[in-house]
């Protein structure tokens, strides 16, 4: 295979949180980039010249967490408000919520299927949920401390969790046990992941390194040594090659897992780096910090065709083939890192600017605009995924903000302030019905499995008492 090693560039450069970002996930489709931030709001960025950025605004505390859905047709968003909400990432801001926890939920995941969702939280628990109907399934319950990240297998089979209790935990999903503790970490846990051929995972927090283990052997593969500060976040390039980390250095660092050396430093961000992300496809990655800004790179680096690669990971998230070689294959001793790498500099190097900083449509929960099955509207449901500038016109939304300003004012709304707060009541009060509902479904389900066993044991004392009749 030939390889072309270019340097990572800055494409793209996004103004529109208040506060730090805490977030970042591409639409598989390519199309959009959600980020979240302290500023308690959801964003999401599309990539087509001259549309609007979304900004959504319902949470009431910071948002921790976001993810897209495997289709790209929903994104969520956990938030430090103990919910996490359900998004449909278009115009409308359509969007279902939950009480997840009861404390601040720190990470929200897709499984691959797009059926279910992992969340964690500072109440020291993950839990497991259908994505239809948010109806809970099973909480895990063995860390001692928050549990700040969680992560699915690519097959789901398994569920990787980092803690403030300095452990990784590995969980089985079907039995519900924990099946391995690693306690090699120094500090606090900030973020895990699985490498996509899901036999390794990586792990990094406040000790400042970034380490990989083999889970099938359940043995430390790699100890990076990179950053000068705690590593906030980490992702793998869907190859498998790569590990991108943002720390507290203000730096990203792109580490070769396959050479076990540091490939890249980036600097691009003005203070803590605390959000990355790589793409579905791996050709471009992403990146949040404490300055409120987003940044989308190209990769460039890795111009290898790992098609068949890919295809490999791919095909083991769907079956469960025993242990299969294309996983990380370290040449070197897990020591520190050999040497600096690469410098990119994205304060001094000319930047691609493909779109400037777009301006940014408000948009809160639309509680009553709920997309009616078989409506012949051709605005509704989804379709709003690729909405143009012209669309937008004619449907009143009216994107002329002036070209100097990042965001959009909120738009005014004749709405008397009585009327405002009656509606506010409304939702709270809509928010503890459908908690309600929640809680009554899960005591049904209990009762019936009560009432069934109840039933089996009757039959079974029948069964006893008839011979001897």
């Amino acid at each position: 295979m030939a390889s072309v090693l270019e340097d990572p560039t800055l494409e793209r450069n996004y103004k529109g949180h208040r506060d730090t970002i805490t977030s970042v996930d591409f639409n598989p489709n390519m199309k959009q980039l959600a980020s979240g931030g302290m500023d308690s709001c959801l964003m999401v960025w599309n990539f087509k010249a001259q549309m609007r950025a979304f900004r959504f605004v319902g949470h009431k505390d910071a948002v921790l967490s976001v993810n897209f859905s495997p289709s790209g047709h929903l994104v969520a968003s956990a938030s430090r408000d103990k919910t996490v909400r359900l998004w449909i990432p278009n115009v409308k801001g359509e969007s279902t919520v939950f009480k997840a926890h009861t404390a601040t939920v720190r990470s929200v995941q897709f499984s691959n299927d797009g059926q279910q969702l992992l969340t964690c939280s500072d109440d020291k628990t993950l839990k497991v949920w259908t994505v239809h109907r948010q109806k809970f399934q099973f909480s895990l319950n063995q860390h001692s401390n928050w549990v700040r990240s969680a992560k699915w297998s690519p097959d789901g089979r398994l569920i990787v969790s980092g803690s403030d209790d300095k452990t990784i935990k590995l969980w089985d999903r079907n039995s519900k046990e924990c099946i391995h503790t690693f306690f090699e970490h120094g500090g606090f846990v900030h973020s895990v992941a699985f490498h996509p051929s899901g036999t390794c995972i990586a792990a990094a927090g406040t000790d400042s390194t970034v380490k990989v283990w083999d889970i099938r052997m359940n043995k430390l593969l790699q100890h990076y040594q990179a950053h000068s500060g705690a590593v906030n976040s980490l992702s793998f390039h869907p190859s498998g090659n790569y590990l991108i980390t943002g720390s507290n250095d203000a730096t990203l660092k792109i580490l070769d897992l396959l050479e076990g050396r540091l490939f890249y430093t980036l600097h691009g961000h003005q203070g803590p780096a605390t959000a990355v992300s790589f793409s579905r496809n791996g050709e471009h990655f992403a990146s949040g910090g404490a300055d409120e800004q987003v940044l989308v790179w190209k990769t460039n680096f890795d111009k290898v065709d790992y098609n068949e690669v890919l295809e490999s990971h791919r095909a083991r998230s769907q079956v469960h083939p025993p242990p299969h070689v294309h996983d990380i294959n370290p040449r070197s001793p897990a020591y520190p890192v050999r040497g600096p790498g690469p410098q990119v500099n994205a304060h001094t190097e000319p930047k691609d600017m493909r779109n400037k900083t777009p301006t940014v449509t408000n948009l809160g929960p639309a509680l009553f605009a709920q997309h009616r099955v078989g409506s012949s509207d051709p605005s509704a449901g989804l379709d709003d995924l690729d909405i143009t500038s012209s669309d937008m016109e004619t449907r009143g939304l009216h994107p002329t903000t002036p070209a100097g300003s990042s965001t959009a004012p909120l738009e005014v709304k004749e709405m008397p302030v009585g009327l405002a707060r009656t509606l506010e009541k409304f939702v709270s009060q809509l928010d503890v019905l459908t908690q309600t509902v929640n809680i009554l479904e899960q005591r049904m389900t209990m009762t019936e499995d009560k009432l069934r066993e109840v039933l089996d044991n009757q039959q079974k004392i029948r069964l006893q008492v008839r011979p001897q009749d």
